[in-house]
């Protein structure tokens, strides 16, 4: 699928995947080397990036780890925009995604010259978020979670998380588009309110989300469904976070969500190199036609959804 993102008039091709790096202005990211409070430390991280292939910077100023608290507007608003403001006096085209719950902060942003919003609350956090990036008219990433970073982690539970999942962007992506959001990106989420077996069957999963017809964003990087598993560390999860890469890659991910990203950039040529042309699950035309016209025309309600179990329509050939 050929996707594009409209960043103030800046058309971002997708028809290749493309990698964001992540930069944490803060103190507190779960992987340290991500974190930089200095304007110069960051101007040098960001040139880094793009030199390395980078095609947005993703850029947030409160942590979303486990055990983590919501930080407060004025000061997330005050350091991003002050960030913003550097970059794209040192990089006037650079397109900067903005990771926050906060739809002040989210047009303070733009205002200063960011192009994306990255909402880990899909809109759910601040119900002001969705009509600000609709008078906006930036691209907006969606993300799936259960529960706040503060408890996120304690014990979530799913009968089915492919199928909770899917319903909640049905029913989020009808939200936004009835405001007239186009641009949409959605994120499963990895790690947001999911053990290590959740993460692993959303990623055997992952083409299940190809049914929407928007692009999909992974961000699995040295996250500790890998660390975890491998009975590593942060320090050590890059080799992970590549192979598992490739896999959402070859399961339809658009955009990777980094903080290595060489390796990314790399991941991806190879991927493209040796992809082949699409394959779909079986059942997929019938339940993206279902999604489709409840997303369209509100044609039937969540209910009918439950009766088409990703079991039933998507079983993988």
């Amino acid at each position: 699928m050929n996707f594009s993102l409209n960043c103030h008039g800046n058309l971002i091709s997708l028809t290749t995947p493309i990698v964001m790096g992540i930069i944490n202005v803060n103190n507190d990211s779960f992987y340290a080397s991500s974190r930089a409070n200095d304007t110069s430390i960051i101007i040098k991280k960001v040139e880094q990036m793009i030199m390395e292939g980078a095609a947005i910077i993703d850029l947030g100023a409160m942590s979303s780890k486990p055990g983590s608290h919501i930080s407060n507007p004025i000061e997330e608003a005050k350091t991003i925009v002050s960030v913003v403001k550097s970059l794209i006096s040192q990089y006037p085209n650079l397109v900067i995604s903005i990771d926050t719950l906060y739809s002040a902060v989210a047009k303070a942003a733009i205002d200063a010259g960011a192009s994306i919003i990255n909402d880990i609350s899909a809109g759910d956090f601040d119900k002001q978020m969705i009509p600000t990036i609709a008078q906006l008219k930036v691209p907006y990433i969606m993300m799936h979670k259960k529960g706040m970073p503060s408890d996120m982690q304690i014990a979530p539970h799913y009968d089915d998380v492919v199928m909770e999942i899917v319903t909640y962007f049905v029913n989020k992506i009808k939200q936004v588009k009835e405001v007239g959001i186009q641009d949409i990106v959605i994120d499963p989420g990895f790690g947001f309110g999911k053990t290590i077996d959740h993460n692993y069957t959303l990623l055997k999963s992952l083409e299940v989300f190809q049914i929407f017809d928007v692009p999909i964003l992974v961000g699995i990087s040295r996250k500790s469904m890998i660390y975890k598993y491998l009975e590593t560390d942060i320090e050590h999860a890059l080799n992970g976070t590549t192979a598992l890469n490739m896999v959402a890659l070859q399961k339809g991910a658009k955009i990777l969500r980094v903080h290595d990203v060489k390796a990314a950039v790399e991941c991806i040529k190879l991927y493209s190199k040796n992809r082949g042309p699409p394959r779909h699950p079986s059942g997929y035309k019938m339940f993206r036609l279902l999604v489709s016209l409840y997303v369209a025309q509100s044609f039937f309600d969540n209910d009918l959804l439950e009766i088409f179990s990703v079991q039933r329509f998507l079983v993988y050939v």
